[in-house]
């Protein structure tokens, strides 16, 4: 692997939905989130680190380094157990200091996730806990959004025949009337939102060096990172999601300013602004609408995203993608 990463980054990613449910709330039947209080749509960061995950594993091929701690359908214990058996002289079972950190070191180099995100990972067998050098909010839909539920007709019937057999439910069907092998469903989904999530990115929580719980993300995972924001939807289609695209990824990477070359490498890693100056819409990035008052937006083309560059502080640097 690459060398651990030695700058501070923050980035705001923006992504849009149309025709199609972003991310469903189990609490309230898996409509689509919202804000109730003004009813701008909402995706969790769960999910969005879900989708950078699936992009990596999909990249990779799950091979360590770069395999998916989390993934779906499975028990995080066995993959803890890995790590306790690739370190037979620390003893099986053990919960000394050295004992969890050789685990703890043992996950952050072989998953990407772990090393990324960080991970609990006392469940059973103790490889402790680490906090990741990357952190996304709750991604927030621009205008307010409006969820529907929408009946549709699937053409066939999912009952449970007595008996079991083929012959059995060859029988059954064959009794029916035509109308009662016919079902209704719903699907809940938004026309349209164009969502933005702020992202950080901690050199500090990345270095080994002085940090003893710091996970080495490097700058290979970083690159994998930027390229899982720009591609992981074009992975992840599906009939409830409709259209959802990767639209704007801004960076902001903390350079330093000072002469001396090694102060200049501690401001980059401990940064040269506070991130709300750089992540607040309408500071250094402002989104302009070209749809009518009162009228919603349908298409990413009814938004202008722009930066200013005149704004941006001293010590900073701005990467624009996608």
């Amino acid at each position: 692997m690459s060398n651990t990463i030695s700058n501070r980054y923050e980035f705001l990613y923006f992504f849009d939905c149309e025709n199609g449910n972003p991310n469903g709330d189990p609490d309230a039947g898996n409509s689509p989130r919202i804000d109730p209080e003004d009813m701008h749509g909402l995706v969790s960061d769960v999910a969005i680190k879900r989708r950078i995950r699936n992009y990596v594993q999909i990249r990779e091929q799950n091979r360590m380094p770069y395999a998916i701690f989390v993934e779906q359908a499975c028990n995080l214990n066995t993959k803890i157990i890995q790590a306790e058996e690739a370190n037979p002289a620390e003893g099986k079972g053990q919960k000394t200091k050295d004992a969890v950190d050789a685990k703890r070191g043992w996950m952050c180099d072989n998953f990407y996730d772990v090393r990324t995100f960080g991970a609990v990972m006392s469940t059973g067998p103790n490889a402790g806990q680490v906090r990741g050098p990357v952190q996304l909010s709750f991604a927030r839909s621009l205008d307010p959004v409006l969820p529907l539920e929408v009946s549709i007709t699937r053409m066939a019937v999912t009952e449970e025949v007595k008996g079991g057999g083929t012959a059995e439910y060859l029988k059954w069907e064959s009794e029916q009337d035509e109308d009662k092998l016919r079902t209704m469903g719903r699907k809940s989904l938004i026309p349209y939102g164009l969502f933005v999530a702020k992202g950080f990115v901690s050199a500090h929580l990345a270095q080994r060096d002085g940090y003893v719980h710091g996970t080495g993300f490097t700058e290979y995972d970083l690159e994998l990172l930027w390229n899982a924001l720009e591609n992981m939807y074009d992975h992840d289609r599906s009939s409830s999601k409709g259209m959802m695209s990767a639209r704007k990824l801004i960076i902001f990477k903390h350079i330093g300013t000072d002469a001396n070359p090694e102060q200049r490498a501690r401001q980059a890693i401990l940064g040269c602004s506070p991130a709300q100056k750089l992540l607040d819409l309408g500071s250094i990035v402002e989104v302009s609408r070209s749809f009518e008052p009162g009228k919603s937006p349908r298409k990413f083309q009814d938004y202008e995203i722009k930066v200013h560059a005149d704004r941006v502080p001293a010590g900073v640097e701005v990467i624009e993608r996608l």
